[in-house]
């Protein structure tokens, strides 16, 4: 009787103990949001003033009537003479991948939306508002599962925000490249030397597959320029840049430099 009785207090106390390291693991690990990168292709200044009355009066607008309470919007520096003027990025978070499923259903009931949008989502077919858009779709790394909106207090126009996209050559690489960002420690470098990252993600869809991305953010040129030799010079990327699992699992670095606009959230 009284092993019985034991039995069933220790087995009642497992059970306990169990539920309660699983609420508090629950608690205490936010759960990876999914972020959609949008790219605009334009053609001119009067394309890109198009989109950007779009995105301003109509889109994000409607982003933050859906619940998105912060989206990005960015444009290449004056100096990447390559894309200056020519692309335009949107990034926006969901908390759930039924969030960004939802999306479309609900800008079509949004009245507010269609009447400030009209012209750009009404274009005549002989004079579109844009050349090409792409959309990636990403997951959030488990060891920063969910975005960051740096804050500045320098002009717009000096902040850099600098997104890159990691290709790999295979699968087995992407993953662990991945996880070079996660237990090998390039988010806690990144992080401990503050380089204010918004993101970092996997890419689930999108046309450079298998890769990854990140954006990290600076004050200006010169806070870049500083924090990216310091990353270099740490003992931290020396010793896991040289470790023999995690070689050769980037075969493309694209690297982007912005300005986030004037009506960007962030």
């Amino acid at each position: 009787m009284k092993n019985s009785i034991l039995f069933t207090f220790s087995s009642r106390t497992l059970l306990l103990l169990l539920f309660i390291a699983l609420s508090f693991r629950s608690f205490s690990a936010p759960k990876q949001q999914y972020y959609e990168i949008r790219i605009y292709t334009v053609a001119g200044p009067e394309q890109e003033s198009r989109v950007d009355a779009f995105l301003k009066d109509a889109y994000i607008p409607a982003l933050h009537r859906a619940g998105i309470s912060k989206a990005g919007v960015f444009k290449p520096v004056e100096t990447d003479t390559a894309t200056f003027g020519k692309l335009i990025y949107v990034f926006i978070p969901y908390k759930t991948i039924e969030e960004y499923a939802e999306l479309p259903s609900i800008l079509e009931k949004d009245k507010a939306y269609a009447d400030a949008g009209k012209s750009f989502i009404d274009a005549p077919f002989d004079n579109p508002p844009y050349m090409r858009n792409q959309s990636i779709l990403l997951k959030a790394f488990l060891f920063m599962p969910q975005f960051a909106a740096p804050s500045f207090t320098t002009p717009v126009t000096e902040r850099i925000y600098e997104l890159r996209s990691y290709q790999s050559a295979t699968e087995a690489k992407a993953v662990k490249k991945i996880q070079m960002f996660n237990e090998g420690g390039e988010i806690a470098l990144f992080t401990k030397l503050k380089f204010n990252a918004v993101f970092y993600g996997e890419a689930l869809a999108g046309n450079e597959k298998p890769n990854l991305m990140y954006m990290t953010t600076f004050s200006d040129m010169k806070s870049h320029d500083e924090l990216w030799k310091a990353f270099g010079e740490a003992p931290e990327w020396k010793k896991v840049s040289g470790m023999e699992e995690y070689k050769n699992t980037v075969s493309k670095n694209n690297t982007h430099l912005l300005h986030p606009t004037s009506y960007s959230d962030f």
